[in-house]
């Protein structure tokens, strides 16, 4: 009986069949990058200062151009330059009342302007932007500035939830059926969302995307990794990676287009109802099937496949066996993580790693938004940078190895942010080169983690050690809005120093791992304890074994 690695052998690990759908699930894959780091768009907080009828009223009457509007009614910035006070308060003023002049009118209520009580926005606010945002139409700033975090939090919650799950429900129901049912709800959420007429209920639809969103892109990328032979998984994993890489350059060109935030969600949501006709170009995975014992069915999308590719099936493989043969039955436990010193060890290592790509990949796209001076040039640029990142990856893993190029580029990504920190804002170009550094230095620790995390695991263990490990990414997204944008309203570049110290300690960390180039996945608890000794070096592939972790891009 042959395997259906065997058999792709002979009909094409990586032809017309295997390529038109890595193109179809690619543009899924680029489809999720406006919901992951939307926010930098969606949620873009503009200058804005407390809004006043009388003020505006005063200004039409003694004909003030705007920065004399904002000379003579606008509190100073406080200390060191923080425009808090400006942003958040307003001289407590009748400004209806006759004895105020055009020329300093303030000047004949108090001798210095210090000496005027400040209050809260009681009328709302104004915002310096042609578009909009959420925050621009639900006024989420000063006392409602943390509901923008929760905003961002709750997709992650959502990221988190539905991985969890989609493990489950991709192996029971099948990845064909569950891609469709996820893509549908997540374009139907994304709809609703941009016509929300309140916050609250933007806030739910996000939440729901959340759950169905990330899980689309993982069961994209379990479907593309199960059709292509052994030889091509590894490059198909990244590869599929790179292209939500392209989605997010897509994004800095559509938000461009479109500064409103309402056409800016329908604009990017809508493409994702499309994605349903791939119920015709798109078959259940042969090896799901087979792990169904529908050998039938399976053998029927494998000479469909042999029909695209335009090869012949040979009568030797008509026959399927499971791709693992069932040995000794074992239940994996939690425990099994942390039990024995070398594989707590690894657990502990890989959820800080995921725990810190996840805190910086987010972390310095949102910082972008608030301290770049162009939004869409910034978040463009730092994004071309992870194509590098990608062909790094694939030129040093089997030729340098996993360990030192993933500590270097934790590292890298450290130091690069420590170094902003300390440059001037005269240098922009300087302050932009650094940050593009660190961008990519974190997405190539991040995608290494990805590779790494199931080869230091035993095979019983290794999809739940996977599963936990690449939940702290998760968890890391919903602490990094609130990381981000609390610590920049204390000093503009304390998250940046934050993420150096994370991004180090990450390098230092990985050092402490077993290098897994060349050697087999280990099998059993012993033989993961006994990693750092030589062993066999056919090495295997690790793709196909691990078919329902969580494995986040970039």
């Amino acid at each position: 009986n042959a395997t259906v690695d065997d058999i792709l052998e002979h009909i094409g690990e990586f032809c017309f069949f295997q390529r038109q759908t890595f193109f179809l699930l690619a543009l899924l894959s680029a489809s999720f990058a406006p919901i992951y780091v939307g926010i930098v768009f969606l949620g873009f907080t503009p200058d804005h200062r407390c809004l006043s009828p009388g003020v505006a009223e005063l200004s039409r009457r003694c004909g003030w151009s705007l920065a004399e509007e904002l000379n003579f009614t606008v509190p100073g910035p406080g200390p060191e330059g923080e425009a808090f006070p400006r942003q958040c308060r307003s001289y407590q003023v009748d400004w209806n009342q006759s004895a105020l002049g055009c020329v300093d009118p303030l000047a004949s209520l108090a001798s210095n302007r210090s000496h005027l009580p400040l209050g809260p926005c009681l009328h709302g606010w104004v915002y310096d932007t042609p578009g909009s945002s959420i925050v621009t139409e639900f006024n989420l700033v000063c006392a409602n500035s943390w509901m923008l975090d929760l905003f961002q939090s709750a997709v992650n919650v959502g990221f988190f939830v539905g991985s969890v799950s989609i493990g489950y429900i991709a192996d029971r129901f099948g990845r064909k059926l569950c891609l469709l049912v996820t893509i549908l709800i997540n374009a139907t959420s994304g709809v609703l969302m941009a016509i929300s007429p309140t916050y609250t209920w933007m806030l739910i639809f996000r939440l729901i995307q959340g759950l169905v969103s990330k899980a689309s892109w993982l069961i994209g990328y379990i479907l593309i990794t199960e059709f292509v032979g052994l030889s091509y998984r590894r490059t198909v994993g990244i590869f599929y990676q790179v292209a939500f890489t392209v989605g997010l350059l897509v994004l800095a060109g559509v938000a461009y287009a479109l500064p409103h935030w309402r056409w800016l969600q329908f604009t990017v949501t809508l493409p994702n109802f499309c994605f349903l006709l791939y119920y015709w170009c798109i078959p259940e995975s042969p090896r799901w099937l087979i792990s169904q014992n529908k050998n039938a069915k399976a053998m029927t999308v494998i000479k469909h496949i042999a029909r695209k590719n335009g090869k012949s099936l040979p009568a030797s493989l008509q026959s399927l066996r499971p791709e693992e043969e069932i040995g000794e039955k074992m239940n994996p436990s939690f425990l099994d993580l942390v039990r024995t010193p070398q594989i707590r060890k690894h657990t502990l290592i890989l959820m800080y790693n995921w725990f810190t790509g996840s805190v910086l990949y987010q972390g310095l796209i949102m910082h972008v938004g608030l301290a770049g001076s162009n939004i869409y040039l910034d978040f463009f640029y730092s994004a071309l940078v992870e194509f590098p990142a990608a062909f790094l990856i694939i030129l040093t893993i089997d030729r340098v190895g996993r360990r030192y190029p993933w500590a270097a580029s934790n590292v890298v990504a450290g130091a690069a942010c420590l170094a902003s920190v300390f440059i001037p804002d005269d240098l922009q170009w300087l302050r932009v080169m650094v940050s593009c550094l660190g961008r990519m230095g974190i997405t190539m620790a991040y995608e290494m983690v990805c590779l790494v995390n199931a080869e230091l695991y035993p095979t019983f263990i290794r999809n739940l050690g996977v599963l936990v490990c690449s939940s702290m990414c998760d968890i890391g997204g919903v602490i990094t809005p609130f990381l981000v944008y609390r610590l920049t309203d204390v000093w503009q570049e304390l998250p940046l120093l934050v993420f150096a110290v994370v991004g180090l300690i990450a390098g230092g960390l990985v050092l402490l791992l077993p290098e897994t180039k060349g050697k087999t996945l280990p099998e059993t608890i012993d033989e993961a304890e006994n990693m750092q000794r030589p062993r066999k070096n056919k090495e295997k592939m690790i793709y196909l074994q691990v078919k329902k972790q969580d494995i986040p891009l970039n």
